[in-house]
């Protein structure tokens, strides 16, 4: 339990004992303690927590939420870390900490290291992150690499809050895209084999169809021309598809990114899954046949009035009677939480998706999806063009080529997922302070600089004299170190990797200011030990939340 969770714990019960005191005098009297909210006020003046607890009881115990704050505290007990406590406006009790808490707070840092800021708020929860997923019949784009990015992050937060996490790809290997791809490197090969045929108009123009036939054609050399074209087609796609799947494994990998299973389409029609959840929904009478097609009812399990097509008239089962034999799975496997990052352009999917979950018999709730918006890429003032079919956009791996793997995955969450991205392409390349990136990585470059000009064996906090650091921007700075447990559990509620890098940025902030006003090492031998121990866990948060967000902290730049 982090220092901030114990402290509002301690203030909680202190709360809760004062009424119960004052119902035993009779001076107030109420069934229930309603859920209140122990938060830090906005103001500084109004002390390090505020409770509401008084305005909730007030239509209960029938005074006035004043009158139960002033019963509150002539009754409250002693709290070690408690200096005063004082009602503000309509019943709000604001208490006002001694530093001692804060002192308490530092003292675990060290001792944690690598394991500071993680809890076990999640523990014994299964959660299941499944992100990218990008079709594998092309590069990685600016739209896969923000969902890489927040996925990863994401998931590491998630494993810090205590959640056992599964990183998942799928990969659609089956459908029409398959088709076209099959096509797009039928003609391609025969084209590379001086052969004059026709390019598919639905087919992958890009450069990288060019590519993956030649390395086929180096193994296969014109071998499989005299092949009858389905025959060739389905060599073609199981070749290039392996190629393909490998080049998306590698570029992942290079942007720090690895998952723990990588699902393919292909094996739900395999196992007859799809046929499963089918006919599981036909049990159920949610199915019914319309020109030749069956249909699902989904219309009675959203706002949306549309039915959706489970197989065509063909017997092709559609993406969406895949996708909900895939979130079937997911269930069947023993996760007590999906959480799928998709592009913004899926916005109508997610309810039906719920939808088809309920029908099927889970809770719908029990699935998340995070939509993402779309990244606009800058240079200058320029604006970087995407277009997949054309091969004229940017990729992950060009991406990381001209600023980096940290730059990268740094701005990617830097904001809320459901905002657009502008990314600047030359502030994420600058050294210098504009760039979030180097400013966060510079304070961790500085710390290690200052610690090895002490020359000794770094000091433990808990050895030092804590109560000499008593400066504003000492006692900033440690607030910021003991809320790092709290950012990343209230991230992981939230779900929002965005939140660490806020919090990276106001640390790094925070240091600085620290920097500019109180000297670390002086002839005071015991506050240089005080401020070294300070700085030091100052550098563990700060390389703990960068490896979070799958960012490298330097100790020299």
């Amino acid at each position: 339990m982090s220092i901030v969770e114990k402290v509002k714990n301690s203030l909680g019960q202190q709360l809760e004992n004062s009424l119960a005191t004052a119902k035993e005098q009779g001076l107030i009297s109420y069934e229930d303690i309603p859920n209140y909210v122990l938060e830090v006020p906005r103001e500084e003046t109004h002390g390090n927590f505020a409770a509401n607890i008084a305005m909730l009881m007030a239509k209960e115990a029938k005074m006035s939420p004043r009158k139960i704050a002033d019963i509150i505290v002539a009754n409250i007990g002693q709290n070690e870390f408690v200096e005063k406590v004082e009602i503000a406006g309509p019943g709000f009790i604001n208490f006002y900490l001694n530093n001692n808490w804060l002192y308490e707070g530092l003292k675990v840092v060290d001792d944690q290291d690598e394991k500071y800021g993680c809890s076990e708020y999640g523990k014994g929860k299964k959660i299941q992150v499944e992100f990218v997923s990008a079709n594998p019949t092309g590069l990685l784009h600016m739209g896969n690499a923000r969902g890489g990015a927040l996925g990863d992050s994401l998931s590491n937060m998630l494993a810090c809050a205590g959640y056992n996490v599964t990183k998942e790809f799928y990969i659609n290997d089956a459908g029409k895209q398959i088709e076209n791809f099959g096509k797009s490197l039928e003609a391609r090969y025969l084209q590379e084999l001086g052969q004059d045929v026709p390019f598919p108009e639905d087919g992958y123009h890009g450069v990288d169809i060019i590519d993956t036939v030649k390395t086929i054609i180096k193994d296969k050399k014109d071998s499989l021309v005299s092949l009858d074209t389905n025959e060739r087609q389905a060599i073609l796609v199981e070749l290039g598809l392996k190629e393909k799947v490998n080049g998306i494994k590698e570029g992942l990998a290079d942007f720090g990114v690895n998952y723990d299973i990588w699902f393919y389409e292909s094996a739900l029609h395999n196992s007859g899954a799809i046929k499963e959840v089918v006919e599981l929904l036909q049990q159920k009478d949610l199915v019914y046949e319309q020109e030749g097609a069956m249909w699902f009812r989904s219309s009675k399990f959203n706002t949306d009035d549309k039915d959706e097509v489970l197989i065509r008239s063909n017997g092709v089962p559609t993406y969406f009677a895949a996708d909900i034999a895939y979130h079937r799975d997911k269930f069947l496997r023993g996760f007590d939480q999906v959480v799928n990052i998709w592009g913004a352009d899926h916005h109508g999917h997610v309810a039906r998706m719920k939808g088809a979950m309920e029908a099927i018999g889970y809770d719908s709730d029990r699935l998340t999806v995070v939509l993402m918006q779309l990244v606009r890429l800058y240079r200058g003032e320029e604006i970087v063009r995407m277009s997949k079919r054309t091969g004229q956009y940017v990729t992950l791996s060009e991406l990381i080529d001209e600023i980096g793997k940290d730059a990268a995955r740094y701005f990617f969450t830097m904001r809320n997922p459901d905002t657009h991205l502008e990314f600047d392409l030359d502030l994420a390349k600058k050294n210098s302070n504009e760039n979030p990136v180097f400013y966060v990585q510079y304070a961790h470059a500085r710390i290690c600089s200052i610690l090895k000009m002490t020359g000794e064996e770094l000091p433990k906090a808990k050895n030092a004299n804590l109560s000499l650091l008593k400066e504003k921007a000492e006692i900033d700075l440690i607030r910021k170190i003991v809320d790092f447990p709290v950012e990343i559990v209230e991230g992981a509620k939230s779900l929002e990797p965005h939140v660490l890098t806020r919090y990276a940025h106001d640390l790094a902030s925070t240091f600085h200011s620290f920097y500019n006003c109180c000297r670390v090492l002086s002839e005071d031998k015991a506050l240089s030990t005080s401020r070294t121990a300070l700085v030091n866990a100052t550098r563990i948060t700060l390389r703990n939340v960068l490896t979070i967000l799958g960012v490298s902290a330097p100790e020299r730049m």
